[in-house]
């Protein structure tokens, strides 16, 4: 079974193209809804509503994007994942806070460089970091659908003693102008020793490329895990 967390927000919606494919090619797939603007509930809550659509069922495929990176090593320290596979995601180190995440990455100057190579606005805005290389019509689909993260959630720690010894996959989309393809590249060598695989798309990949990402995903796994 494939479990996907969204990133910041938390709106479930963002993966429904991708499980539309994964359940296409026979696999079941759950997207988890979570409380992302809720200012009472944060990463530990998030925590417990993976697991708990997780339940007692071995070897899950956990998906992590965007800050649902934080979460995804929290629910492998407390459910039976057999494989956690990280898209266009925060990469935390044990006790680390996404707050304390962009200044010790040096994501925002990794941003900005990728932003004055490209030709492209240095200031953040949705439609030149997310929606980019959406289809306008699920971009336009996408905005009932939108909602804030709460701040809660930004000062919470990845509160795991060490990265779980659970199978660690990392994609990084090409054209990702948020987390650039070489920053998330560097990022997961210098935490998890791991070499990032490339897929198409930006930050929101799995809007817009989603049979391409969902390719990926099951790359080597048994139809219907």
């Amino acid at each position: 079974m494939f479990v996907l967390i969204p990133g910041a927000g938390g709106s479930a919606w963002y993966w429904h193209r991708a499980v539309s494919e994964l359940r296409a090619r026979g696999h079941e797939a759950v997207a988890v809804d979570l409380p992302g603007a809720d200012e009472s509930a944060g990463l530990p809550e998030y925590t417990e509503a993976v697991v708990e659509v997780i339940g007692d069922r071995a070897d899950t495929v956990l998906v992590a994007q965007s800050m649902g990176g934080f979460t995804a090593p929290m629910v492998c320290a407390r459910a039976p994942v057999g494989l956690l596979v990280l898209v266009n995601a925060m990469v935390p180190l044990p006790g680390e806070t996404p707050g304390q995440w962009w200044g010790s990455t040096g994501s925002e100057p990794a941003r900005v460089a990728a932003a004055e190579a490209g030709g492209y606005g240095t200031e953040f805005d949705l439609d030149t970091y997310f929606l980019h290389n959406v289809p306008p019509e699920i971009a336009a689909a996408g905005a009932d659908h939108q909602r804030p993260e709460a701040d809660i959630a930004f000062n919470q720690p990845c509160a795991v003693d060490r990265w779980p010894d659970t199978t660690t996959r990392v994609l990084a989309a090409a054209e990702d102008r948020f987390f650039p393809v070489d920053f998330q590249r560097r990022v997961a060598r210098d935490r998890l020793g791991i070499e990032a695989e490339t897929v198409p798309g930006g930050h929101l990949t799995a809007l817009s490329h989603p049979s391409q990402l969902v390719d990926k995903l099951v790359e080597g796994l048994p139809r219907g895990r």
